[in-house]
């Protein structure tokens, strides 16, 4: 297996199995191919044998010098469990601190109970929200109107 840096065609690689690797649930408009052209420096592919496998989609903050923004995860149903995305998240880590940014940010859905595991398994913060649910601090509407979502931020050493 490698990791790479994405390139702008694997936007047509991606995008039609993306809503496959999720079940069936729309996410490939939440990947658009601005992502694909604009944060190649800063995202990652992993492949096995020339096949995708799994990717991770970030971006330094322009707003924020000291921050980097993981935006979009997946890893193929078949190759689940096998610290595809702890792979992907620690390269990451790694591009980003060479960018000089020692604070990485994330945000999922609370109902997303594997996400909040994983992030919370690798040592990422729930940021304080505005309402608690089920032990979690939320932010209200942060995706959208009655979209809420938890935001997680990982000091890197």
């Amino acid at each position: 297996m490698i990791i790479r840096s994405l390139q702008s065609a694997d936007y047509y690689t991606l995008s039609p199995v993306i809503n496959e690797w999720w079940g069936g649930r729309n996410m490939s408009d939440k990947l658009p191919k601005l992502f694909f052209d604009h944060f190649t420096n800063t995202s990652l592919i992993m492949e096995k044998d020339g096949e995708i496998i799994g990717f991770l989609v970030g971006f330094l903050s322009q707003s924020n010098t000291n921050e980097a923004f993981i935006h979009f995860v997946g890893v193929h149903p078949d190759y689940r469990k096998r610290n595809i995305a702890k792979r992907l998240y620690d390269v990451f880590f790694h591009v980003v601190k060479q960018y000089h940014r020692n604070i990485v940010k994330c945000v999922t859905s609370p109902i997303n109970e594997v996400s909040i595991a994983f992030h919370t398994n690798m040592g990422f913060r729930m940021e304080k929200g505005d309402k608690v649910m089920d032990n979690m601090s939320i932010h209200s509407d942060y995706g959208g109107e009655n979209q809420d979502r938890v935001l997680f931020y990982k000091i890197l050493p």
